[in-house]
């Protein structure tokens, strides 16, 4: 069994906003697969059906941002699976919008949903596809940024991230992490941390580029030395 769990804010004020952009994943999942979200447990919406002969449940918490520990936690210990049958879709703002990057584990990188999600887990060695949304614009507030909607011109590019984030999903579950992150992973660009929140679950861009221009280095050192 697999969880498959799309980061976001409840009520129609939060609809189609950058931060929203898991639950636009998971909706875009349901309809893929047929899968209505029609239950309500778990502090979440839920649908439960089947990827390639996988049984799935989706699920997009409904606690506001900061609390999505607490839905994480409760599928996890009523389905009794293990961290990494998981996967997490979320918004990241230091990826370029519509850029996709998955993982297998991996630090917060300032993101609060996956804040919460570690604090109440234990750990951060869970499966989770992050969603470019795109840097803040200069003088722009974070929080009013990633609780924007996309652009006109971005429209396209969001469709199909949330179509990539549905068939990386079922890569990940036919094929593994690895297959996925070899197909899906592109470069990025690290921007400058902004570390404001609000209740909503708005903070500072992740870390995680300076960890890929890391891996990327010593990769080439290796490569070099061979």
């Amino acid at each position: 069994m697999r969880i498959i769990i799309g980061l976001g804010n409840p009520t129609e004020k939060y609809q189609a906003t950058r931060h929203n952009i898991g639950w636009d994943a998971i909706t875009r999942i349901s309809d893929d697969y047929r899968i209505p979200l029609n239950q309500m447990k778990h502090k979440a919406k839920c649908g439960m059906g089947y990827i390639e002969g996988e049984k799935v449940i989706l699920a997009q918490p409904v606690t506001y941002m900061n609390l999505s520990g607490e839905s994480v936690r409760e599928l996890v210990d009523y389905y009794k699976v293990s961290t990494e049958d998981i996967i997490i879709i979320y918004d990241d703002i230091s990826l370029d919008v519509g850029q996709l990057r998955i993982r297998k584990k991996g630090s917060a990188g300032g993101h609060n949903g996956i804040k919460s999600i570690i604090s109440h887990l234990g750990t951060d060695e869970f499966p989770r596809i992050r969603i470019g949304v795109g840097a803040k614009p200069q003088n722009w507030d974070l929080a009013d940024y990633v609780l924007s909607r996309f652009k006109a011109e971005e429209e396209e590019a969001i469709r199909q991230a949330l179509k990539d984030a549905s068939d990386a999903c079922r890569m990940i579950i036919t094929s593994g992490m690895d297959a996925a992150m070899n197909k899906y992973n592109k470069k990025k660009t690290a921007i400058e941390p902004d570390n404001k929140e609000n209740k909503s679950g708005v903070s500072g861009p992740s870390d995680e580029a300076r960890e890929d221009a890391k891996e990327s280095l010593l990769k080439k050192i290796l490569r070099k030395k061979n």
